[in-house]
């Protein structure tokens, strides 16, 4: 959401995002997003170098909210029903995370934008992600990167990487293709929960990979 700056929210970029989310969400999809916080915590990370992990993850919980916002009202700004539910109880701001109230947003046409993380430190976006498709019973995680799936190294320092079209759990962990953290993996594994890996910077691939095209790098 940074665009090309350092950190910050980019209002181009975020509003490019809301469009394609929200073409998919009136395509007849139910989708539910989950929103990083790094392009918030980077401006303060040389501050947070030496605090106490818990006080950093919390900081890192409450930038998701604030990108979540920005979608939210980026989405809201072209007509796309949206609510946004944070684990971290903040009435004012945003719905406390109930899980069955955000299917019931789902089955409504909303698209919800899950906030906060898990609420507790030490867990990843990547586990957040994984923990509430799997409450909200989703066919597939979609992960957006910055690359077109999942490589055997990082193609954004080795020119001779070589991206996989399919992978297995197994694989990811044993190989630590890092793609996401190793406990989000372990859940789908053991959840039989299928992801998607694909390149978020090229235009219209959140609808291909919403409609089955066959984009990116499945993880099954």
């Amino acid at each position: 959401m940074a665009g090309g700056a350092a950190f910050g929210i980019d209002a181009e970029r975020v509003r490019a995002l809301a469009a394609e989310v929200a073409g998919v969400a009136g395509a007849g999809v139910e989708i539910g997003v989950v929103v990083g916080g790094g392009n918030i915590f980077r401006g303060v990370a040389a501050a947070a170098k030496n605090m106490d992990r818990v006080t950093a993850d919390h900081m890192g919980m409450l930038a998701t909210v604030i990108n979540s916002l920005a979608l939210q009202d980026a989405m809201e700004q072209i007509g796309a029903k949206t609510r946004v539910m944070s684990a971290i109880e903040m009435h004012e701001v945003a719905e406390p995370y109930i899980r069955r109230r955000a299917i019931r947003h789902l089955e409504k046409g909303r698209i919800v934008i899950f906030a906060a993380g898990t609420s507790n430190p030490y867990f990843s976006t990547d586990t957040a992600a994984t923990l509430r498709a799997l409450e909200i019973r989703a066919e597939v995680i979609a992960k957006a990167t910055r690359v077109d799936g999942v490589y055997d190294k990082d193609p954004l320092k080795f020119s001779d990487a070589v991206m996989y079209r399919e992978v297995s759990y197994l694989e990811v962990l044993s190989k630590a293709l890092g793609v996401m953290d190793a406990t989000s993996i372990a859940m789908c594994r053991d959840n039989k929960l299928p992801v998607i890996v694909f390149n978020l910077n090229t235009s219209g691939n959140i609808m291909r990979m919403a409609m089955g095209e066959p984009i990116g790098t499945l993880i099954h």
